[in-house]
């Protein structure tokens, strides 16, 4: 048994030793039960050994140790909550890193079944079926985010595993760097910093609007924005266990971005679990200096601004005549929280004197996870209880950074919610152009 978590270790796909490992950590936290309230897979992991009298963990079978990884969506809130991490204590028990091992290790000795390889391949090619897609928008919409459970979403369905359920983005026809590049740029009448927008693909492809408001709002506060030529950061692959693939991915990435940030800039992203894997999972599957200096001057936009709006030297103008809601419903994602850097967007949506509450329940997507058909059963009744935690909320406007788990918000409320930039774009009267 080998406790690693690092995907170059000669023994990170070796399957013996990987289930080994899953019966060391499987039966630490059925000694613990601390988890019990965050997914899925810790109520089923602890009814699976409770049918045993010894309750050993050594007893599940490789079927019922895959259960348990298979139910796990990588919201990370385990690990934040966790009091035997490998910082803190011996046993060095970081479940949602052990779970990437133990799906990578299933990719790698041919355990996935071919209709998950091809939902994979439909839900991560995201730059290619992006740029697909929104030459063709108004058709790639009709068959990929048409009508719920309509006739072409179930045949798309039947051929890719996607959801025909779900309410998914729908794609613009415009891309985000192409509006970018195409726009006047303005001249800065004071310069408080400089930064690279690293889109994401749901920026880039589908909901250009942040990308759009987030320029708009950092431009109106002295900030010079300057666009990266970066793709999808793979995330989608490495939650599939296809780490060769993700690999490839994030050292071009890395590559970029570094250069990027010797040349003056930090690096701002708009999307929760793209941030998070440039910050984390950089360092972990590429590493070097490269990736170092890349998570080092990684930020969220919400955490670039309050960042700003706290140096000495500068500050964020605080003077907002547009729309401003007295209560804001914020819902904060989990690949945001797992960053550990505080609640930066409910404190920017502060500044305009709106009252924000926030909802701290999970969406259940995790990027591509909720929107398997295979996973609709666990998936929806999270989003579902999402739903209940913002009616109860009753705020004037919901608001939430990452764009996956607001179309569950609008899925299940029918109302839609928005980012926070896109939020204080309004409040600044920034309007849609």
């Amino acid at each position: 048994m080998t406790i690693t978590y690092d995907p170059h270790h000669p023994m990170y796909l070796d399957e013996a030793d990987t289930r080994a490992e899953l019966t060391r950590v499987y039966d630490l936290c059925h000694g613990c039960r601390l988890c019990f309230k965050f997914c899925t897979s810790f109520p089923t992991l602890f009814e699976l050994i409770d049918r045993f009298d010894d309750q050993d963990a050594g007893k599940l079978t490789p079927a019922e140790q895959d259960k348990v990884i298979d139910e796990c969506f990588q919201c990370k809130l385990c690990y934040v909550n966790c009091p035997y991490i490998p910082e803190l204590h011996e046993w060095a028990l970081d479940f949602p890193r052990l779970m990437l091992r133990a799906d990578a290790m299933r990719y790698a000795n041919g355990h996935k079944s071919l209709r998950s390889k091809v939902t994979t391949q439909m839900l991560s090619r995201t730059d290619l079926i992006g740029t697909a897609a929104t030459t063709v928008a108004p058709v790639a919409n009709k068959m990929v985010a048409g009508e719920k459970n309509s006739v072409i979403r179930k045949a798309v369905s039947a051929v890719t595993g996607v959801s025909a359920v779900r309410l998914l983005p729908s794609y613009a026809k415009q891309r985000f760097s192409s509006w970018f590049r195409k726009r006047a740029t303005p001249v800065l009448s004071r310069r408080q910093g400089k930064v690279t927008v690293f889109p994401t693909c749901l920026v880039e492809y589908q909901e250009t609007r942040i990308g759009k408001d987030l320029v708009a709002v950092y431009e109106h506060n002295g900030i010079e924005c300057s666009l990266t030529d970066a793709g999808c950061c793979g995330a989608p692959w490495l939650h599939s266990g296809d780490i060769k693939h993700f690999t490839k991915i994030a050292e071009k990435n890395v590559a970029t971005l570094a250069a990027e940030v010797r040349a003056g800039g930090d690096i701002v992203v708009p999307q929760p679990t793209c941030g998070y894997v440039l910050k984390k999972d950089y360092l972990d599957y590429v590493g070097g200096p490269d990736a170092e200096l890349v998570a080092a001057h990684t930020y969220d936009a919400a955490e670039y601004l309050m960042k700003v709006h706290k140096d000495d030297d500068s500050s964020l103008e605080t003077e907002f005549p547009g729309e401003v809601p007295e209560k804001v419903t914020y819902h904060t994602p989990c690949h945001l929280r797992a960053q550990n850097i505080g609640f930066k967007s409910r404190d920017l949506m502060k500044l305009t004197g709106s009252k924000v509450k926030l909802v701290q329940q999970c969406s259940g997507i995790d990027g591509m996870w909720g929107f398997r058909a295979e996973n609709e059963d666990i998936s929806i009744p999270i989003a579902a209880k999402l739903a209940e935690q913002i009616d109860k909320a009753d705020g004037d406007v919901v608001t939430g950074d990452c764009h996956l788990a607001n179309t569950a918000i609008t899925e299940q409320t029918g109302e839609p919610a928005v980012h926070p930039l896109t939020f204080m774009a309004r409040a600044y009267d920034i309007q849609p152009d």
